[in-house]
């Protein structure tokens, strides 16, 4: 085995005794043959990569496994070199067991099929993350890594047996964990796999039937919980593939999932999709906030979602009389009941639009059958298009079962008082007014999502019979130019036998049509359905915005992090309760208690300014201190402040300051301004609150200013105006 080029440690002279060939040796050559075998594999996957590419694409099935197999590949390759040995995240030893288990973001063999690394998402790798001194789960010793540019900085030694690895490992107070959770911040997410801890485990490996509740307060780790989740699920659940859905991943906004993006891709996964709640619809990207109060409150509801549905009902009446149609082969009467029956054909759960091309052929189909049986035979697709001609008929359907536009159905509820009512019956006049906007009904708020969005699924797309014909044309003509292309072949073959005779098959003819070159329609990729969500910051959602979400995951598998005492709006009831209320009804709630982000004299600041409005507030405790008590000045020193923190971390590349609070305040590079929402999910180094008495009263108040508290990590200061 080649010994390293460069040694994989770079320990400060702090910790030279760390160095000790005793301690480290056996790390080294181990990550010898990693890097060895990272070498070879990529080589390998990429000749393999190579090899597909250049193959035929084939059709049907066979394109599709290939497609496939190229994410796959390209995936792993993407992963592989994301990362060097780094890729460690640290080892563990079993009594009886010389050799360690080393640990990895991903699994990795050597060319005799050696296990160098355990993915961090099997069965073996658990204890790892699990063990503790009351429950070793078997382990005499664990070493994790701390890994800085590439190389190790630090590692630290845990060991469950005493006297076991007496001269093999480096006791000291976790040195390495405790500096980690204190390490400057950077503008995406810090990698804290190797942290990972016991509790946080635990939640990250429990199964995926139902809902799973993740509660836990500022600091607690929900959000690196719910993306190892994401992860670790997709891994190691079946049920989840691509193939059957896959996991979304959402969060409360596109500050967070910029923060976050990295986390999953070094995760070992990069197929779990990520949104807010406004990609899920156009429109929300140019949404406003609803700005009344009331009206806001009467769309947050399920039974206004819920009305969209007599909505569409409203366009669903068969015509009340019977009418003459015209045809080619006979005058044919098509009675009220023959009109009935044609809009009970579309199968259940088809979406309007789409349904009116089953109604359309349902139409063709009882009004052939109207016809005299000593009629010469009629061929039905003859027949199909002769009606389309009937224009007496086509306008009829068009009145009664027209295509319709979600923002068109949508915004005649907002304009059209007594459709409004029809729809939404229990709404009291005041309430009625209240939501109408007759001047700009398509003036769109974040709080018309969700309505526009069950349109959108109920009515379906209007153009899919259209694009539908257009295939069915487009195959047609290409089948015709094969069998033009067939017979020339024929023609020219002599004796009219061999394989060449094998083409007069139907079945062979078909599968010759080029199916990639017909016309499709773009998928939208966010539509669903998925096999599991996850929801970071839940505790914001409206019930009619987890209508949303339910559309898109059928199984109700969904993994929910938040915290209670975090929402702006007040949140009185538990968990089971809310969820219960929406559509979930098997809810699991796993509580996180332990703060591994925030000081103690940041939480000592923070919690009477949210127990002052939620006296029951899941205020969680801190296990560490920064030294550095929170801070109080004058607005005037803001600059001051910020000039005077980015000199003293000039030598550092890393280190992020936010300040909240103070729209006018311009960001500058390492300096951020958001508001106390906009913050949400982030954490900084420094945070500079300006004003926060100034963020209201009441629940939301209270919450924005905890909120903003509980972003820093290290320093926390107040400016005041007066």
């Amino acid at each position: 085995m080649n010994p390293l080029t460069t040694s994989a440690f770079d320990l400060p002279e702090r910790l030279s005794a760390k160095a000790d060939p005793a301690l480290i040796g056996r790390d080294e050559r181990h990550f010898a043959a990693v890097e060895a075998s990272l070498e070879q594999t990529i080589a390998e996957l990429s000749d393999r990569l190579d090899a597909l590419r250049r193959a035929p694409g084939g059709v049907g099935r066979e394109a599709m496994d290939r497609d496939i197999e190229v994410h796959k590949l390209t995936g792993r390759l993407r992963a592989l070199r994301r990362f060097g040995l780094d890729l460690c995240l640290g080892h563990v030893v079993a009594p009886g067991d010389p050799e360690p288990v080393y640990i990895g973001r991903l699994g990795l063999t050597d060319s005799e099929g050696r296990r160098l690394l355990v993915d961090w998402r099997s069965p073996a790798a658990e204890p790892f993350f699990a063990a503790t001194h009351a429950d070793p789960m078997g382990l005499v010793s664990r070493r994790r890594y701390r890994w800085t540019g590439g190389r190790i900085g630090d590692y630290w030694d845990e060991v469950f047996a005493a006297d076991a690895l007496e001269g093999h490992a480096a006791l000291d107070d976790q040195s390495a964990f405790i500096a980690g959770l204190g390490a400057n911040r950077s503008a995406r997410m810090r990698d804290v796999l190797a942290t990972i801890q016991a509790d946080q485990d635990a939640i990250i490996r429990a199964g995926s039937r139902g809902a799973l509740v993740v509660d836990g307060g500022p600091g607690t780790g929900k959000t690196v919980v719910a993306l190892h989740r994401s992860a670790y699920l997709l891994y190691s659940d079946p049920r989840l593939g691509h193939r059957r859905g896959g996991v979304l991943f959402v969060g409360p906004h596109q500050p967070y999932l910029a923060y976050v993006a990295d986390v999953l891709p070094s995760l070992g996964e990069e197929g779990v999709r990520t949104c807010t709640v406004r990609d899920l619809v156009a429109e929300g990207a140019k949404a406003g906030v609803e700005t009344d109060p009331e009206a806001a409150r009467l769309k947050s509801s399920v039974d206004m979602v819920k009305a969209i549905e007599k909505a569409v009902r409203f366009y669903e009446e068969p015509p009340a009389e019977g009418m003459a149609v015209v045809t080619h082969w006979a005058d044919l009467w098509l009675s009220a009941q023959d009109w009935a029956d044609a809009f009970d054909a579309p199968d259940p759960g088809t979406p309007h639009n789409e349904a009116r091309e089953q109604i359309w052929e349902e139409l063709a189909t009882i009004l052939m059958d109207k016809l005299d049986e000593d009629e010469e035979a009629v061929p039905p697709e003859l027949f199909r298009r002769s009606l389309r001609q009937d224009r007496e008929l086509v306008e009829t359907l068009n009145r009664a079962w027209p295509l319709l536009e979600a923002a068109d159905l949508v915004g005649d509820l907002w304009s059209v008082p007594a459709y409004l009512r029809m729809c939404a019956p229990w709404l009291a006049p005041e309430e009625v007014r209240a939501l109408q906007r007759k001047h700009a009904p398509q003036a769109w708020t974040v709080s018309d999502l969700p309505l526009l969005d069950a349109a959108r699924q109920r009515l379906g797309d209007p153009e899919a019979a259209l694009r539908q014909r257009r295939r069915e044309a487009a195959a047609a003509a290409e089948r015709a130019r094969m069998a033009d292309v067939i017979g020339d072949l024929l023609q020219a073959d002599d004796d009219g036998e061999g394989a060449v005779t094998m083409l007069r098959g139907k079945d062979l003819q078909d599968s010759l049509v080029d199916e990639t070159a017909l016309p499709v329609a773009d998928p939208e990729p966010l539509v669903g359905p998925f096999a599991h969500i996850v929801v970071d910051e839940a505790q914001e959602l409206t019930d009619a915005e987890w209508q949303m979400l339910l559309l898109r995951c059928p199984s109700r598998s969904f993994t929910i992090v938040g915290d209670r005492a975090q929402a702006r709006h007040g949140f009185a009831e538990s968990w089971q309760e809310r969820l219960a209320r929406i559509g979930l009804d098997r809810t699991t709630v796993a509580s996180l208690s332990i703060n591994y982000r925030t000081p103690e004299e940041v939480m000592a600041e923070a919690e009477p300014a949210i127990r002052a409005a939620l006296p029951d507030a899941n205020v969680p405790t801190s296990v560490r201190s920064s030294g550095l008590p929170v801070e109080h000045g004058s607005v005037s020193e803001l600059d001051a402040i910020l000039d005077g923190w980015l000199a003293e971390h000039a030598e550092h590349a890393e280190g992020v300051a936010c300040v909240i609070g103070a729209p006018d305040f311009r960001a500058r590079p390492r300096v951020r301004s958001l508001t106390p929402e906009l913050s949400k999910g982030l954490e900084f180094d420094l945070v500079v609150l300006v004003d926060p008495e100034a963020f209201g009263g009441g629940i939301e108040g209270a919450v924005d200013r905890y909120v903003a508290m509980t972003r820093a990590t290290q320093r926390l200061v107040i400016l005041r105006s007066s």
